[in-house]
């Protein structure tokens, strides 16, 4: 007999996909029984189905087509929501297959009762239950083809029982269509756009994600107007390399020129970004901004004038109206603010002698220079994401996933399984707060399972950092952020991983060389000091004021630990 489950995955195999990522058992089996038999389709037996979730959106965006997860009935797949919600709101083409009771329990309190069809609906663009085996052909099709050309998360739910029945409806099973149209501008928001942009001075550009592919037409438009170009974390790896008007990035964890380059111009231009923190964008001067999805036009703030287009078609039809700017005056300034800005930057890269502790700074900077130019980061939510955004250099070829939107702790590792179960060729380097690593420190396991060579680093230094500077500019003592961590190196190297340890500034080129170096899965546990902060680009009133209360605070308490590592351990940057 035919099963609905062997239906199932040869609607997948169809779609192109290689693998599934989860955990097998219970409602699942029938699923992982048809895998198991027909063996077109990898199996990658994850310990915790969050990391499937991460691991199928690191897959998505690593190769922009449709990648996969699975979860058993109840816990298992409610393991898979933190993933998922990454994946939407990233808007990358995931599909989760969320097995479910038996049919005839739904609705009676059965053992691992949920109504997943109703979890998943607010991280999906499309979540079904499916009933009766007439439906698979058409439910499964319609849930890949919305994934596909939404770039979004699609979720099928089934019993178990139906997936062990027999399948129906065989005519339905065809390939996806995978062509996407480019979204053409108005001719008359054109006009009205390059009526703006002629009669601007001082034009800032502001570039994100939808940008990719696109650089050249961005940046002969930047030479065009004379303009310096600003860009989001997503935008970083497009923008960062080969672009003579960068100005780095701007936001809470921005570097270089940016913020000062979009506030001191005339006219903001953003280019497919749907960028979320407004008190980065300048609410008192014009703004253009050029999305495909026209639902993000003006959610972010003021807008005098929105295209709906793709970035690259806008372009091609404002070129030829775009008067030449000759005046570079503007363009210059900017320069000289980022090379100031570079150069305080790099303030404690040089390191301050032997017997000074290691700083994330120079760690990340040495990771930097000796990682290779077309390796994979993945990079936890807190201070590995501020260090990574500020000392990691595009390349052209390098590729940085994150948490960008979801703002997840613990998603780096997993995201490096999802690479290298892609492209177990290429350099895949983590970088994982020890906050993150610990949360899902049991699929260090599935790495030596599958012998992946991931080079994970951990920012170890017994605390929540990025928490400590939270609670510190609201005026909070900090509280509950200080760890006990274990020597990760031991950790590692007892489960079949390499450990490497560092703790000084004087061997962190020569670790990080033979830690990079290692050919099988490594692990480096840098000690860094936990006195180090990193400042945003603007920093408001209320900010100071709050770091202020909380220093008196945690004197009046006796607790000066937090206090005096601010003021000492950053002296060069407080200055």
């Amino acid at each position: 007999m035919y099963t609905v489950a062997e239906q199932l995955v040869d609607i997948l195999e169809r779609a192109g996909v290689r693998r599934l990522y989860g955990i097998v058992g219970d409602s699942l089996n029938p699923i992982t029984d048809a895998i198991h038999h027909k063996k077109t389709i990898e199996w990658i037996h994850v310990r915790h189905e969050e990391v499937a979730a991460f691991a199928a959106s690191a897959e998505a965006q690593m190769t922009g087509s449709l990648a996969v997860c699975c979860g058993s009935a109840g816990p298992g797949n409610l393991h898979l929501i933190n993933g998922l919600f990454d994946a939407h709101r990233t808007r990358v083409p995931v599909l989760a297959i969320a097995s479910h009771i038996p049919q005839s329990e739904i609705g009676t309190n059965y053992f691992q009762a949920t109504h997943p069809e109703m979890l998943f609906r607010e991280c999906s663009c499309y979540d079904e239950l499916i009933s009766d085996p007439s439906q698979v052909a058409r439910v499964m099709q319609t849930a890949i083809q919305h994934a596909i050309s939404l770039n979004d998360v699609a979720v099928v739910v089934i019993p178990g029982d139906v997936a062990g029945m027999k399948a129906e409806k065989l005519h339905w099973m065809h390939p996806p269509v995978v062509l996407q149209a480019k979204q053409s501008p108005n001719e008359e928001a054109i006009q009205c756009g390059a009526k703006i942009l002629n009669e601007a001075k001082k034009v800032t550009l502001f570039c994100g994600a939808g940008c990719a592919g696109y650089e050249k037409q961005v940046i002969d438009l930047a030479k065009r107007l004379n303009s310096p170009v600003a860009y989001t974390w997503r935008g970083k790896e497009y923008f960062e390399h080969d672009n003579p008007f960068s100005m780095g990035m701007t936001g809470l964890l921005g570097w270089g020129g940016a913020y000062e380059a979009m506030f001191d111009s005339d006219l903001i231009v953003m280019l497919g970004t749907d960028f979320p923190y407004t008190a980065f964008i300048p609410d008192h001067l014009p703004v253009i901004q050029v999305d495909a999805r026209g639902e993000m036009l003006g959610r972010r703030g003021r807008l005098d004038l929105g295209i709906n287009g793709d970035v690259s078609m806008v372009i091609e039809h404002l070129m030829p109206l775009v008067e030449e700017k000759t005046d570079a005056s503007f363009l210059k300034v900017c320069q000289e603010r980022h090379r100031h800005q570079l150069k305080r930057l790099n303030a404690y890269i040089a390191g301050q002698g032997d017997d000074y502790p290691l700083r994330p700074e120079q760690l990340t900077d040495a990771i930097n220079r000796y990682a290779n130019q077309d390796a994979l980061f993945t990079i936890d939510t807190g201070t590995p994401c501020l260090w990574a955004a500020r000392y990691l250099s595009g390349t052209g070829q390098r590729k940085f996933i994150a948490s960008f939107h979801h703002g997840t702790m613990a998603n780096a590792m997993p995201m490096a399984i999802g690479l290298l179960c892609t492209d177990p060729k290429r350099q895949v380097v983590s970088l994982c707060g020890d906050g993150g690593l610990s949360m899902l420190l049991g699929d260090l396991i599935t790495i030596v399972q599958y012998k992946l060579p991931v080079k994970l680093v951990v920012y170890d230094n017994d605390a929540l950092d990025f928490i400590i500077m939270e609670m510190q500019s609201a005026g909070m003592e900090p509280w509950q952020v200080d760890l006990h961590n274990p020597s990760y190196a031991s950790l590692a190297d007892s489960i079949g991983i390499k450990g490497f340890r560092l703790t000084k500034a004087s061997q962190v080129d020569s670790v990080v060389q033979e830690f990079l170096a290692h050919p099988g899965p490594a692990l480096l546990d840098a000690v860094v000091n936990a006195e180090a902060i990193a400042l945003p680009p603007a920093i408001s009133l209320a900010q100071v004021t709050g770091f202020g209360k909380s220093m008196i605070k945690e004197a009046l308490h006796g607790d000066l630990k937090h206090v005096v590592r601010t003021l000492l351990g950053n002296r060069k940057i407080l200055l």
